[in-house]
C-alpha cells in the first residue's frame, strides 16, 4: 500500500528509480538518485507502507532526533516529485530499499501509482560489480525491452540471464502493463566496490543526460569522483599484485575501446558537450 500526499494532475511525467541493496554496487545508483532529488528540489509525495514489504530484523528502524523530539524512522521506499526539471516535464523519483517480501505486490503497487498519474516512461538505475579499471571512464549499459524506445534512442535489448533484484521485477511488471522502460547500469570496479562510488554515480548521471537529452547539474560530484580515484590509485600503488591487476584491466579496456573512436561516438560526445554549453552547464570533466 502507498500512502499519498496530494499529487496534482501532471503533464507527461516519467519515473526514475533506484534501490539500495543487491542492485546498488558501491551505492552508485542510490547516490545518483539522491543527487537528483536534491538538485531538482523534489518534494516527498508518497511512501510505501513498510509493514507490508520489509523484514525489520534485516532493515531495522532507526531512532533519530534528540530529547523530546526523538522518533522512529522506518526503512521504506519513498516517492518524490520534481516539478521543474531540465527535461521540461515533471519527474517522480523513487528512492527505495529492496523489499524483503512480496515483490510482485510491491511492483504492482508502484506501477499502479505510476499508471494513475499518466507516467509514460520508467527509468531504472543500478550498479553492478565488474572487471573494469577505476582509472578509466565507468562503463554504463543502457537497455530496453521496448522496441519503439530502442529505435528512438539506440539502446540495446538486454541479453542478461541469471538472478535478478527488484529492478528486474519492476521492469518485467512494467512490460506486462505496456509501460516502456529503460535500464541504466554502471559497472563498478569490484576491487573498489565499497561505498561510496561517486565516479559511478556521475557516470549514471551522464548516461541519463545522453538518453533523456538534458543537462544535469553535477554539483560537487566531479570533485568527489577525482578524490575517489586518487584514493584508489594510492591503494593500488601500495600493493604490487593489485597494481599489476589494474594495469591488465586498463590494457584490456583500452583495446576493447579502440573501435569506439569512431565518427559516431565522437559526434555523440561533441553533441553532449554543445548541449551542456547551450544550457549553461559546465563541460564534462
Amino acid at each position: 500500500m502507498i500512502e499519498l500526499e496530494d499529487v496534482p494532475e501532471l503533464d507527461d511525467p516519467l519515473v526514475i528509480t533506484a534501490f539500495e541493496g543487491w542492485n546498488d554496487a558501491g551505492e552508485s545508483a542510490s547516490a545518483a538518485l539522491a543527487h537528483l532529488i536534491e538538485s531538482w528540489d523534489a518534494e516527498l509525495v508518497a511512501a510505501v507502507d513498510p509493514e507490508d514489504f520489509y523484514d525489520f530484523q534485516v532493515n531495522r528502524p532507526r531512532v533519530v532526533g534528540s530529547g523530546d523530539s526523538r522518533q522512529l524512522q522506518w526503512p521504506t521506499t519513498r516517492v518524490f516529485l520534481a516539478r521543474e526539471t531540465p527535461l521540461q516535464r515533471p519527474v517522480f523519483l523513487v528512492q527505495g530499499i529492496e523489499p524483503s517480501v512480496r515483490w510482485r505486490a510491491f511492483a504492482s503497487d508502484l506501477l499502479g501509482f505510476a499508471g494513475e498519474r499518466g507516467v509514460g516512461l520508467l527509468v531504472t538505475l543500478g550498479g553492478l560489480l565488474a572487471d573494469v579499471p577505476h582509472s578509466r571512464p565507468i562503463p554504463v549499459s543502457a537497455t530496453s525491452d521496448d522496441e519503439a524506445l530502442r529505435t528512438r534512442t539506440g539502446v540495446e535489448r538486454s541479453s542478461y540471464e541469471g538472478p535478478t533484484g527488484i529492478v528486474g521485477v519492476l521492469v518485467d511488471r512494467a512490460r506486462q502493463v505496456e509501460l516502456p522502460t529503460m535500464s541504466l547500469w554502471a559497472a563498478v570496479p569490484h576491487y573498489a566496490g565499497g561505498p561510496p562510488s561517486p565516479k559511478a554515480a556521475l557516470a549514471l548521471l551522464g548516461a541519463l543526460e545522453e538518453q533523456l537529452g538534458c543537462v544535469i547539474d553535477e554539483g560537487d560530484l566531479p570533485e568527489q569522483a577525482r578524490a575517489w580515484e586518487r584514493g584508489v590509485d594510492e591503494l593500488a600503488a601500495s600493493d604490487d599484485e593489485v597494481a599489476e591487476y589494474v594495469q591488465s584491466l586498463e590494457q584490456a579496456q583500452d583495446t576493447a575501446d579502440l573501435p569506439e573512436a569512431s565518427g559516431e561516438s565522437i559526434a555523440r560526445e561533441f553533441e553532449r558537450y554543445l548541449r551542456r554549453r547551450r544550457d549553461g552547464g559546465p563541460g564534462r570533466r
